[in-house]
């Protein structure tokens, strides 16, 4: 665990890979570009959100598999796959073809319960179920059943010349332990047992904790997670929060960064919403700065690795500062040491 003195693990950074709506080829290469040049940096890991009907990645799997073919090392993750928008049988499908492309470097973080907006477009994604779909967890392990290879069909066999398998093809091995879940606290405590791992964000639900500090629920969540999983040395958790380094950054680029911290600043003085939604604030200047405050966040404390989120609405130029930055700054001052 990366407490003061420990080296950080695994650094990575999470993308929304956003586009013009005019020109999306575009910004779907220039998400492609970030990944080639995190790989070059010596970063561990990036991770895609998932966004649908945005101007964002709406299919990060199929990023993915562009991405694997200009890659050789960099693990890839989605964060998060909104599981009500798929078929689990068929995603696992995609998720596998593209691990095996990838030679083992999918990471799956997926999320369930009622899509975003779900009633805009419920009718357009199931016309005749949309009343009666299941946004339970049960979507969950119908997927890690696919990747298993547990039997999906009670045939096996040929038909003609038509070879058919009992489980979903290609079959990955080793992918289904590279699933991972995010959310509160009964969702810690779930992929725990689950023996999933574990991913956190710069958003967390307070119900269950007695704290309205940002940090100390994150932690809470991580020790429930840890002290449910049958054997937490194994267990991975990735702490994601908006973390902008600004060592080589001019000053226009950081007038324009802690305008948008300040932007969003108020949102983190207390919960939203029904589900009492706590937002971290974002952390904003030089990386020797920014490690002292995330040395005493108690949410990374307790994280095995790092996936910190880039903000949404920078430009080109700005994202390339940001992640150079973090990989010979932010990573250095963590402990952190670049792959090969």
């Amino acid at each position: 665990m990366p407490r003061r003195g420990e080296p950080l693990t695994k650094l990575g950074f999470l993308t929304i890979g956003r586009f013009d709506e005019a020109s999306p080829r575009e910004g779907h290469l220039e998400t492609i570009e970030v990944i080639q040049r995190a790989e070059d940096l010596g970063f561990d890991s990036v991770w895609l959100r998932d966004r649908h009907l945005q101007f964002g990645i709406s299919s990060p799997v199929a990023v993915m598999a562009a991405a694997a073919m200009k890659t050789s090392r960099i693990e890839l993750g989605t964060a998060v796959i909104p599981l009500g928008l798929e078929n689990p049988f068929r995603l696992a499908e995609d998720l596998a073809t593209v691990d095996l492309l990838s030679d083992g470097r999918v990471n799956p973080g997926v999320s369930v319960g009622t899509p975003m907006r779900y009633d805009d477009y419920k009718a357009a994604l199931y016309p005749d179920t949309h009343d009666v779909e299941d946004f339970s967890k049960e979507r969950v392990l119908r997927l890690l059943h696919c990747l298993r290879g547990d039997p999906v069909s009670p045939f096996e066999g040929t038909v003609g010349i038509e070879n058919f398998s009992r489980r979903v093809q290609p079959h990955s091995p080793g992918l289904v332990d590279r699933v991972w879940y995010g959310g509160g606290l009964s969702s810690a405590i779930w992929a725990g047992q689950q023996q999933l791992n574990y991913l956190t964000s710069s958003v967390v639900t307070s119900e269950g904790s007695d704290s309205a500090d940002f940090a100390t629920i994150q932690g809470e969540q991580i020790d429930a997670y840890l002290a449910s999983h049958p054997d937490p040395a194994r267990a991975r958790v990735s702490q994601g929060l908006v973390v902008i380094p600004t060592d080589t950054a001019t000053p226009d680029q950081i007038r324009r960064y802690q305008d948008y911290a300040e932007s969003r600043f108020e949102r983190t003085l207390t919960p939203q919403g029904p589900r009492k939604m706590l937002f971290a604030p974002d952390l904003v200047g030089p990386s020797d700065e920014l490690a002292e405050k995330l040395y005493a966040h108690a949410g990374f404390q307790r994280a095995s690795e790092v996936a910190f989120a880039l903000p949404f609405s920078f430009e080109p130029a700005d994202y390339v500062q940001i992640i150079s930055d973090m990989a010979t700054h932010l990573g250095p001052a963590l402990g952190w040491t670049p792959s090969a």
